[in-house]
């Protein structure tokens, strides 16, 4: 259970801190592009800043997974 909720924490502040470091960072990025999903147009950002969006959703989605799959540990 400790695990679990260990790992959980761990993926969403890695996650977090990731996302703060990217803002930092995007905020000089003169190329801004936005993108067409179905018949909505999103803001225009720094292309760096979606790739590492989807970076940070990456982790946070796979560092979840691995703490709610993760087998019961068998207590004797």
């Amino acid at each position: 259970m400790f695990l679990r909720l260990r790992l959980l924490l761990f993926s969403l502040g890695t996650g977090t801190l990731l996302l703060v470091l990217l803002c930092l960072g995007a905020q000089n990025l003169s190329d801004r592009h936005s993108l067409r999903v179905g018949s909505f147009r999103s803001a225009s950002l720094p292309s760096g800043f979606l790739v590492g969006v989807s970076l940070v959703i990456g982790v946070i989605s796979g560092g979840s997974a691995v703490a709610i799959l993760l087998p019961e540990a068998r207590k004797y």
